[in-house]
């Protein structure tokens, strides 16, 4: 846990913490130290021993600049070579010849392996960022910003100290603790305000000597010993156990919230000067219909969301499955999340779904196979399978018959606990026990929206009107703007309120005309 109101800034380690590259460092240390080391026995007569990826690699080279790391593992073995210059060639057999040399095969394999990201990582940039918490980059690395370049998320980083810039201002690498605290500088804050993220020892190591507020080891190779016993005030396997805290938004009740409906220009200034929008689909932009399929958005919200969407960012985050949605607005423009936000896809057709959800879709069969036979013959139950989620509708069902769904739900989440069901609108939803809801897709989807938009910041505007919307209505509290539509809500975290789809598509038009006019600028 982080808590918000002690921390200004996140600091990042590249490899290993934000990117999948030190499998790749690894292979390339390995490739350059076993063909020295072997022509070096030829040469000498010395035993050949060849790097051994995980042991040398985290013991010697990990974390360090990249002619230390060369020095650091030569004298492991005995081996001392003169230090030689920065523009030495690779073939040069000196400490910077031979780090240059594992740049050479560093950049080989990367070509042939590219960038991999840990989604985790980025879900926690874009919560910091929406926290208000400054974001920086701390590498060894002397590639690293060519890395996060290749990876499309340079943008994601306000500072970025690499080890091009260490050597230019003379900056002792880790586990000195000086790119830390330049990282730190540029961003604004003072290292007691500051959290590490470190997989190194070394670096590790750096964030403690900084006298950092907080460093976090990240045991991705089974080593949280070693990195708690080097300094790390918390070790995690990865950055989805991660949370940053802060004190939760005050509730309203919906009746009392002031209504959206003639506030567009009030509410226009509040998103500008980049606004995004996001809505939900049923019981928002579309009425809510007794059978799910019978559900229609009405031409002139379609009419007034194309003009909208020349004019911002527009996503639409539903419990329907992702084609069924975008299917139904019928607009290719606009950013779509499906299955509560389980699937996303952006207007060019880049599609996103969460990885860790693919192994509940087996559970999910199994879930509907159980129910299908329980609620077989109860008149008025209609159960809707999607990819990633399942609906067991209750609208047209009895008092009695939906009394009796209702114990057979009950029964089917005792049953499938690795399932989590959330009740709504008549309606109980089935989906993979994960730490995902609407709420975090809409930050993934800002993030999508302003990596397409060249990274500038955004601030959004949610419209929902059930349970499940409450968590995007709450992930964005105190930095954009909510709306909250009468019927499924009674508490919420919103700002405002509107009564029924048709008085969302009428503040739409509002809006559509508060921004045409300039008022939010």
């Amino acid at each position: 846990m982080i808590p918000r109101e002690r921390f200004d800034a996140l600091i990042f380690d590249l490899d290993g913490v934000v990117t999948r590259t030190a499998e790749v460092h690894a292979a390339a240390w390995k490739d350059l130290f076993d063909a020295y080391l072997a022509e070096r026995s030829q040469r000498t007569g010395e035993s050949f021993k060849p790097f051994d990826r995980n042991v040398d690699y985290q013991r010697y080279v990990d974390g360090l600049p990249r002619y230390q790391g060369v020095q650091s593992f030569l004298a492991a073995r005995g081996i001392e070579l003169p230090w030689g210059e920065e523009a030495d060639q690779p073939e040069r057999e000196t400490v910077c010849g031979i780090g240059n040399r594992k740049n050479r095969h560093f950049e080989e394999r990367l070509r042939e392996s590219g960038v991999n990201v840990y989604e985790s990582t980025l879900d926690l940039i874009a919560v910091a960022r929406l926290a208000g918490l400054r974001t920086g980059l701390a590498s060894s690395s002397r590639n690293a910003r060519a890395v996060l370049e290749a990876a499309g998320i340079a943008d994601r980083f306000a500072v970025v100290i690499d080890g091009n810039d260490a050597a230019r201002l003379g900056l002792a690498g880790k586990p000195e603790p000086e790119v830390f605290r330049e990282a730190a500088r540029r961003l604004g804050v003072v290292a007691q305000r500051a959290v590490v993220l470190e997989d190194a020892v070394s670096g590790v190591q750096a964030g403690r000597a900084g006298a950092f507020g907080l460093v976090v080891g990240v045991a991705r190779h089974g080593n949280a010993h070693t990195l708690r016993d080097s300094g790390a005030d918390l070790v995690v396997a990865d950055l989805r156990e991660l949370h940053i805290s802060s004190d939760p938004p005050r509730l309203h009740s919906v009746s009392e919230l002031p209504p959206a409906s003639d506030r567009g220009a009030e509410i226009a200034r509040a998103l500008a000067p980049a606004p995004a929008l996001f809505l939900d689909f049923d019981g928002t932009l579309a009425p809510i219909v007794s059978r799910p399929d019978e559900a229609r958005l009405p031409a002139r919200t379609r009419a007034i969301l194309l003009q909208l969407a020349q004019r911002m960012p527009l996503g639409i985050i539903s419990g329907r499955e992702l084609d069924d949605v975008r299917a139904r607005a019928g607009l290719r423009q606009i950013y779509c999340a499906g299955s509560h936000g389980f699937e996303i896809e952006g207007p060019t057709g880049l599609r996103h779904d969460l990885e860790q959800a693919a192994p509940f879709v087996k559970r999910l069969d199994e879930a509907e196979t159980f129910l299908r036979e329980a609620l077989a013959g109860r008149n008025g139950v209609l159960i809707e399978r999607k990819r990633f989620a399942l609906a067991i509708h209750v609208r047209l069902a009895t008092m009695a018959e939906a009394d009796a769904a209702e114990t057979v739900v009950a029964t089917a989440s005792q049953k499938f606990e690795d399932l989590r069901c959330v009740c709504g609108r008549k309606v109980y939803d089935f989906h993979p026990a994960l730490d995902w809801h609407k709420g975090k897709a809409l930050l993934r989807m800002v993030m999508l929206m302003e990596s397409d938009l060249g990274g500038a910041p955004l601030r959004p505007l949610y419209i929902g009107d059930d349970t499940t919307d409450e968590n995007a209505l709450r992930a964005i509290s105190g930095w954009g703007v909510g709306v909250a539509v009468a019927g499924g809500l009674q508490e919420t975290a919103a700002d405002y309120q509107l009564e029924d789809p048709e008085a969302v598509r009428c503040f739409l038009e509002e809006l559509w005309r508060a921004t045409a006019s300039g008022a939010s600028s």
